[in-house]
């Protein structure tokens, strides 16, 4: 069971501090891979920790688990918290995410759509992102825009 399934199991919809990650990829052609999730937003490939695991390895986890790529060279690119993340969701649970935010264009594998979790996977350009996109994962990519550009030599 997911650590926070869990602890809803004690305290019901009452406010939770969820660490998580997220994982901004790019390709050569300077575009970045979102998720399409059930709920039909465009996000970014992550999501939350479970007890015993790092903010790198619930990265790794959750991009595996959502697009069938393995990530490599993981840049910590920063960790968003405080009161501007907080989130109520359709079912009344209320949560603080502190979310772990890295870059890399080092993957290998194919991608694959989870029908659990992931609707489509698609590379967009930066500057056609879609319009119905989780609003913090824009945030992050337009932050970082200038970090972004994997089209360069170097990492």
């Amino acid at each position: 069971m997911e650590y926070y399934k869990y602890l809803r199991q004690y305290i019901g919809s009452k406010p939770l501090i969820l660490p998580g990650s997220v994982v901004i990829i790019c390709n050569t052609k300077d575009e970045v891979l979102l998720q399409q999730r059930p709920d039909g937003k465009w996000g970014l490939p992550g999501g939350l920790m479970n007890l015993g695991e790092s903010f790198e390895q619930v990265a790794e986890r959750e991009v595996f688990e959502e697009t069938g790529l393995n990530v490599e060279s993981l840049k910590m690119l920063g960790v968003f918290s405080g009161e501007d993340y907080y989130m109520k969701a359709p079912n009344g649970d209320e949560l603080y995410c502190v979310t772990a935010v890295f870059l890399t264009k080092h993957v290998n594998g194919n991608i694959s759509c989870d029908s659990s979790e992931t609707l489509a996977l698609h590379y967009f350009d930066y500057a056609h992102l879609p319009e119905n996109m989780i609003g913090s994962h824009r945030e992050f990519i337009n932050l970082y825009r200038g970090d972004l550009t994997c089209s360069k030599k170097s990492d």
